[in-house]
């Protein structure tokens, strides 16, 4: 199936938590070659502790304003639990799966299940191993009875609008495996009957109101522009109506991320649509969309960055604060009954602020509270009383601990682009807090994934911290490409993967040792998704940079993977696979066909049902390394898809990394032992170069394993 994102890998940034073990020997000699009067004061971490899945996260109010919900693991899976507002220890599981678990977010960190308008049932999606085939499911939190509502094979299902005029229904897309286009039907969520709505009249993307109306198709055209079109059922209308909304094509970015042909939703009346609009301007703004003139009303824009998401009433559906992310997220008002409450948050705690849910009557609010060097808060907020009480965080377990903060800065490319991003010291190397160690050290530079969907930004990572601890620099990139800071930030990564943005990167790099943050000598690469790609790039096409790299679900060959994704657009960032010059391109952009030049040890992650990244693109470059006799790991776990989702599988990738980087860098490190355990880990190629691991293996609790 083609789709028209791109690469995205969340998890490795998530928040997460564990308990307690005893340090390793060789954390004790690898600490001996670090300043041992303030590294003593510093312990090594278990992975145990920083690493486990987080205790509580995605909470979220019932309608009612009576209950709260969160994720949280029982027996090691993910599942959901529910407690009353008033008494949080009472919580209870409502959900009890042994597998794969429940997700609270989709990979790009967008909250993916919700309460039914009755306070009584929670819906929610869930995929088979990470292969993001949806299927609705939903559970009475007073019974416990769970139900998969769309039990059919080969087929993706996801909900586009709730409606509250018909609150046992909702509206969903259907694509059928081979199929590209959705269609869309009515799900009865008690009886679990697709009724067929709309089928796709091309590639349309349909909007729907409150009311399971659809009322606007939405298509690119021939020249790359978008149009929005009144919905039309004539029979020659192909779902296309009248003209209301168009997109020039120069008003469009090299990847249309939600910036930039985001529709927010329909206010409540149906009668205005909120949009990010970045037409004859740089940066994405807010704006509203008279339905019936087509009039746009600008909101809200910045100079510096795109407006980067909204707060809206629960159920007038009106924005009434949006927020924007330069340095960190900052919150301003539109409407003027809530700055106040905005005003009374940002007394409550320290911290960015995030609204995640309301109840229907607006009194209560579940708030989110985030920084760097502690973990994640959430708080129940009371409106009329205009104060806060705190709910928990999301990782008890590393509460009280010093941790390390992001510190931020900004460095201009020669063609003038700002480059944000981030760099996080371990604790002993900066006594004064100033964002420079008193002598270089070991630096893992963390590429992200999207590239267009994501970015470098302040926020409480386990990945961070565990790093930290073992005695590494942090460095967390932006570069050209990354999101919300506008068009031409974004345009200019038109044919420049593995090109000017690999350079961004590397530019990076070089200012960390110029800075003395980092040892040239002892510079790493990580990433996942397209942050893997950068990272199998930054290992062959520049090897005389980086000591080591870690590349998890990345591509390798862009030539055979294009043809995956939609070339009419796609082409025009990467390079076209149809022509006999794209080929061409592509094939001097991919690092399968430097992998002969690879110099020093890569550690190649991949889930064997990933439908973004195949298995075979990690498959071939694996074999092209060891051809060339490169020191090459290869892990393979045959349940996960794009991404590790599974705390077992987890464990063990990140207990192998820090081995991995241990014998590479210096760092500190626990000997593999029991992080492995319960994980389906496999390890075709390369097991010898990671001490410890041969024998983890053997040791292992046998499980059922998928035959690689």
């Amino acid at each position: 199936m083609k789709t028209a994102g791109i690469l995205i890998l969340g998890s490795v940034l998530s928040v997460l938590t564990g308990c307690q073990s005893e340090q390793s020997q060789e954390a004790d000699n690898a600490a001996a070659t670090l300043p041992s009067d303030t590294v003593a004061d510093f312990p090594i971490l278990p992975l145990e502790r920083l690493m486990a899945p987080g205790r509580f996260g995605t909470p979220l109010i019932s309608p009612d304003g009576s209950l709260i919900s969160w994720i949280a693991p029982l027996d090691g899976i993910s599942n959901l639990y529910v407690a009353p507002v008033d008494d949080i220890a009472a919580a209870r599981p409502v959900t009890r799966f042994t597998e794969g678990g429940l997700r609270g977010t989709n990979v790009s960190g967008t909250v993916i299940y919700r309460w039914h308008y009755d306070s009584r049932r929670v819906i929610f999606p869930m995929d088979y191993d990470g292969d993001e085939n949806w299927d609705i499911h939903i559970v009475d939190v007073e019974t416990g009875e769970e139900r998969n509502l769309t039990p059919v094979p080969d087929k993706k299902v996801e909900i586009i609008a709730y409606g509250r005029a018909k609150p046992d229904d909702v509206l969903v897309s259907v694509v059928t495996f081979g199929q590209t286009n959705p269609d869309v039907y009515h799900l009865n969520l008690g009886s679990g009957e697709l009724t067929l709505v709309q089928k796709n009249e091309g590639s349309l993307t349909y909007l729907a109101d409150s009311d399971l109306k659809i009322r606007l198709s939405m298509s690119f055209s021939d020249e790359g522009g978008l149009d929005v079109y009144q919905f039309s059922t004539a029979p020659d209308a192909g779902g296309r109506g009248k003209l209301i909304y168009q997109i020039a094509p120069d008003d469009l970015p090299a990847h249309t991320t939600a910036a930039y042909q985001g529709i927010i939703r329909f206010d409540a009346t149906g009668e205005h649509l909120y949009i990010y609009d970045a037409q004859g301007r740089d940066k994405a703004a807010l704006v509203t969309v008279d339905l019936e003139t087509g009039e746009l009303n600008l909101l809200a824009e910045d100079d510096r960055v795109d407006i980067g998401g909204v707060i809206y009433h629960p159920t007038k559906a009106t924005v009434q604060a949006y927020a924007t992310n330069w340095i960190e997220t900052e919150w301003t008002a539109i409407d003027p009954e809530i700055s106040a409450d905005l005003e009374a948050l940002a007394q409550i705690k320290d911290g960015e602020l995030s609204v995640l849910s309301r109840s229907e009557d607006d009194n209560k609010w579940i708030v989110q509270y985030m920084s760097s060097d502690e973990p994640v808060s959430f708080y129940l907020y009371d409106r009329e009383s205009k104060s806060g009480q705190f709910l928990f965080t999301s990782t008890p377990q590393l509460e009280g601990l010093k941790l390390s903060r992001m510190h931020p800065y900004v460095l201009t490319t020669d063609d003038g682009f700002d480059l944000v991003s981030y760099i996080t010291l371990p604790p002993w190397t900066d006594p004064d807090d100033d964002g420079r160690p008193d002598q270089p050290v070991p630096v893992v530079v963390y590429v992200h994934g999207g590239p267009s969907d994501e970015r470098a930004q302040v926020g409480f990572g386990a990945l961070v911290h565990w790093l930290a601890n073992r005695g590494y620099g942090f460095l967390y990139v932006n570069f050209r490409g990354s999101a919300g800071f506008g068009k031409a930030y974004m345009n200019a990564q038109k044919m420049e993967w593995g090109g000017k943005m690999h350079q961004d990167v590397l530019d990076q790099v070089q200012w960390a040792i110029d800075e003395g943050i980092a040892d040239p000598d002892k510079v790493a690469i990580l990433g996942g998704s397209y942050g893997g790609y950068e990272a199998l790039v930054g290992m062959t096409m520049t090897p005389d940079v980086f000591a080591c790299g870690i590349a998890i679900v990345g591509p390798s060959n862009l030539e055979i993977f294009m043809p995956h994704w939609d070339e009419d657009r796609m082409g025009k960032i990467i390079g076209d696979p149809r022509t006999k010059e794209g080929r061409a391109f592509l094939r001097s952009r991919s690092p399968i066909n430097f992998a002969q030049n690879t110099k020093n040890p890569v550690l190649i992650g991949q889930g064997a049902r990933d439908s973004r990244v195949p298995l075979e693109q990690s498959d071939t470059v694996v074999e092209k390394m060891q051809q060339a006799g490169v020191e090459v790991t290869y892990i393979v776990y045959p349940d996960e898809g794009h991404g590790f989702a599974k705390p077992a599988n987890n464990m063990s990738f990140y207990a192998i990394t820090e081995v991995f980087l241990g014998e590479c860098l210096g760092g500190r490190y626990e000997p593999i032992d029991v992080q492995i355990e319960g994980s389906s880990v496999q390890v075709p190629v390369g097991v010898e170069h990671i001490p410890g691991l041969k024998e983890a293996l053997a040791a292992r609790v046998e499980l059922d394993f998928i035959d690689f």
